[in-house]
C-alpha cells in the first residue's frame, strides 16, 4: 500500500482538523498514512516519527519515508524551510506554490489562451502609478501582491481633481491628493502592492460576489471540480470574503436567483472554465505539478467572466461538508504521484 506522510508545522494533529478526515479516507482507499513535522525526521536513519489514529487517539510510531508527502502547511522557521527542501528533493510533495499574484497575472497573460479573462493589472511601484491607473479608470482596487483573506485591499474612486474617496474594511474616508499619496507610501512600506480597475460584480441585492471554483487532480491526475460555490460580500463591502463577514449559499440556488432562464448554460460555462483553465494554467509552469487550485472568478453584467486570483491552497467552507471529498481527491492524486514516480525509468 502507498505510504503517505501529511507534513504539517503543528506538533498536534488534533489542532489540525483536516488531519482526521485524510486519515480516514486514506485507510477508506488502501492507504497508509501518517501525520509528522519537519522536527521528527531523522535524515541519518531515514526514518519519520510521526502519529496514526487509531482506536480513537492519535498514537506515535515509526515510519520509514513516505512514497509521497501531502504538505499541508507552510514552513515556519528557517531550520523546518530547510527541511521541507531536503524532503523534496527525495520525495514528490502533493503541493506546489504558484508565486505571487503579479508574477500569476504574467505569466496568465504570457500563456494568451486566456490572457481575455485577465484584469489590467500593474505593480503599484510608486504613487504615480496609482494615480495614472485612477485617471483611466476612475475606479480601482490597491491590494497587496501576497495576501490572504482580503486583508490590506484599498477601494479608491475619484470624486474630482483633488478628492478621493477610499473604502477599507469598510471605513469610508474623502481624501485630497496628498492625503491619499501619503496613504500609499505608508502601504509600501509594509509590503508590495499592486493596482487594477475595480471589477463591479454585483447580486440584483446590491452585494458584492465572486465565485470559487475550487479544482484538484484526481487518481488519473485529471483535473477535476470539487466544488463551485458563490461567495458573497456584507452590503457595501468591496470583496466578498467569507473570513471578512461575507457568506455562500448552494450555487444551483444562486445561479437560479440570479440569472434565471441562463441559470444552467452558466453552470455548465463555469465547469467548462474551470476545467479548461487549470489544464492551461498547469502547462505554465515547467517541472511542477500542482494538485488543487480556487479559482476566484468575477461575471459582469455582459456575463463575460474575469479572473481575480488564483490560489494553491483553497479552502472550503464548512457548510458544504466537502473536506471528505477534497481529502479523497488528494489521497487519489497521491496515490497517482507515488505510481508514475515507480513508474519512472
Amino acid at each position: 500500500m502507498t505510504l503517505i506522510g501529511m507534513l504539517h508545522h503543528r506538533e498536534n494533529p488534533e489542532k489540525v482538523i483536516k488531519a482526521y478526515a485524510y486519515n480516514a479516507v486514506a485507510k477508506a482507499e488502501g492507504a497508509d498514512f501518517f501525520y509528522f513535522t519537519p522536527g521528527k525526521v531523522n535524515i541519518n536513519t531515514k526514518t519519520i516519527t510521526g502519529k496514526v489514529y487509531e482506536n480513537g487517539q492519535w498514537i506515535e510510531k515509526q515510519f520509514p519515508f513516505p512514497e509521497v508527502i501531502y504538505n499541508a502547511s507552510p514552513p515556519i522557521s528557517e531550520q523546518a524551510s530547510e527541511m521541507y527542501d531536503y524532503l523534496a528533493q527525495r520525495i514528490p510533495f502533493t503541493s506546489h506554490s504558484i508565486g505571487n499574484k503579479v508574477s500569476v497575472y504574467n505569466r496568465i497573460k504570457s500563456g494568451k489562451d486566456f490572457s481575455q479573462y485577465l484584469i489590467p493589472t500593474e505593480e503599484a511601484s510608486n504613487s504615480q502609478i496609482v494615480f495614472d491607473m485612477i485617471d483611466t479608470y476612475a475606479q480601482v482596487i490597491f491590494k497587496p501582491v501576497t495576501g490572504r483573506q482580503g486583508g490590506g485591499i484599498l477601494y479608491i474612486e475619484k470624486e474630482n481633481k483633488n478628492s478621493f474617496k477610499v473604502n477599507e474594511a469598510g471605513n469610508l474616508s474623502s481624501l485630497s491628493k496628498s492625503q491619499l499619496q501619503k496613504v500609499i507610501a505608508e502601504k509600501y512600506e509594509e509590503r508590495d502592492y499592486l493596482v487594477q480597475p475595480f471589477l463591479t460584480c454585483k447580486i440584483n441585492s446590491g452585494h458584492v460576489y465572486d465565485l470559487r471554483l475550487h479544482v484538484q487532480r484526481d487518481g488519473e491526475g485529471e483535473w477535476v471540480i470539487s466544488s463551485i460555490y458563490p461567495r458573497i460580500g456584507p452590503l457595501g463591502s468591496i470583496t466578498s470574503n467569507i473570513s471578512s463577514g461575507g457568506y455562500s449559499c448552494l450555487l444551483d440556488e444562486f445561479l437560479k436567483r440570479e440569472f434565471e432562464d441562463s441559470w444552467y448554460n452558466m453552470k455548465r460555462n463555469l465547469e467548462k472554465f474551470a476545467v479548461l483553465f487549470s489544464r492551461h494554467f498547469a502547462t505554465l509552469y515547467d517541472n511542477i505539478s500542482f494538485d488543487e487550485l480556487g479559482i476566484d472568478l468575477g461575471i459582469d453584467k455582459n456575463q463575460k467572466f474575469w479572473i481575480f486570483e488564483v490560489n494553491w491552497r483553497p479552502g472550503i467552507p464548512v457548510i458544504f461538508n466537502g473536506e471528505l471529498d477534497v481529502a479523497r481527491n488528494t489521497i487519489h492524486y497521491a496515490k497517482y504521484l507515488a505510481k508514475t514516480k515507480t513508474e519512472q525509468p
